[in-house]
């Protein structure tokens, strides 16, 4: 399998991620790029992103980044997320990078930053993802 067809794999196990745009740049433990282009569907008033899609965003890159820091046959599920809306974003490509903090065996840290095309900062997103063990 190619690099592009595991990329793309990562985004299609969650379809809703799919269903948006998400796309994959890089994965790797370290970190996760990712990107979802601006569409006037997925706005808020004054043609702004809404900013479930911000979270949406920065949800599935760092569900992906937590899913590749899991210990072998675990699974994840995000127990909470905190998001700092830092400006709009009001068109182009929003660019998605996701590092973990903590990689533990109860719980993983991962922080993603969002930034617009021009590199500014558009939202700041720590969540907390659950290690889950094979199903009994």
């Amino acid at each position: 399998m190619s690099e592009t067809a595991d990329l793309a794999g990562l985004v299609d196990m969650m379809p809703f991620a799919g269903r948006l745009g998400i796309q994959l740049a890089s994965a790797e433990p370290a970190e996760v790029r990712g990107s979802l282009a601006w569409s006037a569907e997925l706005c808020t008033t004054g043609g702004i992103l809404h900013g479930g899609v911000l979270m949406a965003l920065a949800d599935s890159i760092g569900a992906i980044c937590a899913y590749l820091n899991l210990p072998e046959g675990a699974g994840t599920a995000t127990i909470s997320s905190s998001t700092s809306f830092l400006r709009g974003v009001r068109g182009g490509v929003l660019q998605a990078v996701a590092r973990p903090l903590h990689a533990g065996r109860t719980v993983i840290v991962v922080q993603t930053s969002l930034a617009d095309d021009r590199g500014r900062l558009a939202a700041q997103v720590t969540q907390t993802q659950a290690v889950l063990g094979p199903a009994r």
